[in-house]
């Protein structure tokens, strides 16, 4: 009855409104500050101080207008980007989007891994195989087991992680002024070192796991809240700004904590001679001020250090294991949803404990695990350049995504997008 409803469901009101509009734009950009680009932007900082400081502040726009494109794909469509390469494109097109998102996602699975295992040795003296073998282990079975809706839960307060550099950056004396120009006036150099650290910079911001699995989890959203019917979505405007809100919000959080991490890594790093970043002793060594006045504080920067690292592991790798299932199994016309129990789900649930196995089979081919993140965010900088294309393409098209189509300022941005990437790649390739 009307007088019980306050009582049934009490409006909620202040921060926890906030919070429970946010969803997959909050995931995605929480996954994207992931081991990968943690690594990467450390050893940016570590190795040309605020000289790519700026990069944080410009690729904003670029990175929320992508998302919001495949999020609004995703709406608007009622199915994921494979789903949606696969009805409008060639089989050789679905296939070579399909083969970039899952090589590309199952190496940085790798890489998360064994960034998680070498963290956790930070801590406890257990062999890195036993380490790897447990983490791979436990998020299948999170990943598997666990419903959606408690799924997601998790997935949102893991973000919490990233706590640690934006403290820092505000305890460590900072040259505010020099700090703030490096912000503002880009700097560019034409060596190999600053376009290859450059592109893993864009690779681990703006990358492909990103791109599927926030169009598939605005699905899975809109499923949750029976706004499909017959197999098509029933929104409106208020959907697609909804979604943006939240996608403006996950993307800024994003950024705003990649430019701590690149300043802490300047600042402390860098400025105190560590210009290489050889394991993960090394990057723990940029959180040492945040505990310096407290006793043991360089044990104590490891553990701040490993439960970041591998709370974000444990929030990403589920993320790049579940996009690339989603783009397998999109492309095959599985069952794709990780609401779905097992036996109804085997080529999905399988395509995320296969990518899981190689992941971690890849650790033991001899690369240190805090090189092959950065290795590996250079990689998704290369293959994310295509798979730009392709949905720009698609989000334009009046075909596919109808009255919601990009209008002039997120054709331009993603067009901009492309350009920019595509030119750091090649600038990279041809400095060699």
């Amino acid at each position: 009855m009307p007088a019980q409803k306050p009582e049934e469901a009490p409006a909620k009101k202040g921060f926890w409104k906030w919070f429970s509009i946010l969803g997959p734009g909050l995931t995605t950009g929480a996954a994207d500050d992931d081991p990968s680009g943690i690594a990467t932007y450390s050893q940016t900082g570590a190795q040309f101080g605020y000289g790519q400081l700026w990069t944080a502040l410009y690729m904003l726009p670029f990175m929320m207008a992508v998302q919001e494109a495949c999020a609004r794909i995703g709406l608007v469509t009622g199915k994921g980007i494979a789903a949606v390469v696969k009805e409008h494109y060639s089989k050789p097109v679905l296939y070579a989007v399909v083969g970039l998102v899952v090589v590309a996602n199952t190496i940085n699975i790798g890489a998360d891994i064994g960034a998680m295992a070498a963290a956790a040795q930070l801590l406890i003296p257990v062999k890195f195989v036993v380490l790897t073998l447990l983490f791979t282990v436990g998020i299948l079975v999170i990943e598997i087991f666990t419903s959606y809706k408690v799924y997601s839960r998790i997935l949102k307060w893991l973000a919490l992680a990233l706590l640690a550099y934006p403290i820092t950056v505000f305890i460590i004396h900072q040259d505010w002024p020099t700090v703030l120009k490096a912000t503002v006036v880009p700097h560019i150099e034409f060596s190999f070192a600053f376009l290859f650290i450059i592109t893993g910079v864009f690779g681990t911001t703006i990358t492909p796991y990103m791109f599927f699995w926030e169009a598939s989890q605005e699905v899975e959203e809109e499923k949750e809240k029976n706004l499909i019917v017959n197999g098509k979505p029933i929104i409106g405007w208020q959907h697609i700004h909804a979604m943006r809100k939240d996608n403006t919000a996950g993307m800024v959080i994003s950024e705003i904590t990649t430019w701590c991490i690149l300043l802490v890594g300047a600042t402390v790093l860098h400025n105190s001679g560590v210009k290489d970043i050889k394991n993960a002793a090394d990057a723990a060594k940029a959180l040492e001020p945040l505990v310096h006045s407290f006793p043991h504080s360089g044990y104590l920067a490891k553990v701040i250090f490993s439960i970041g690292i591998i709370g974000l592991g444990l929030l990403a790798v589920p993320v790049l294991s579940g996009s690339a299932a989603y783009a397998v199994a999109e492309a095959f016309d599985w069952n794709a949803s990780l609401n779905l129990k097992l036996k109804k789900a085997h080529g999905f649930y399988g395509v995320i404990t296969i990518a899981m196995l190689i992941g971690l089979i890849i650790n033991f081919v001899g690369i240190d695990p805090v090189k092959a993140l950065v290795y590996t965010a250079v990689l998704n900088g290369v293959a994310a350049v295509p798979l730009l294309f392709l949905i720009t393409k698609i989000v334009a098209s009046e075909k596919i995504m109808g009255e919601y189509k990009s209008r002039w300022l997120s054709k331009t941005l993603l067009w901009v997008t492309f350009i920019v990437m595509g030119g750091a790649a090649v600038a990279m390739f041809f400095s060699i």
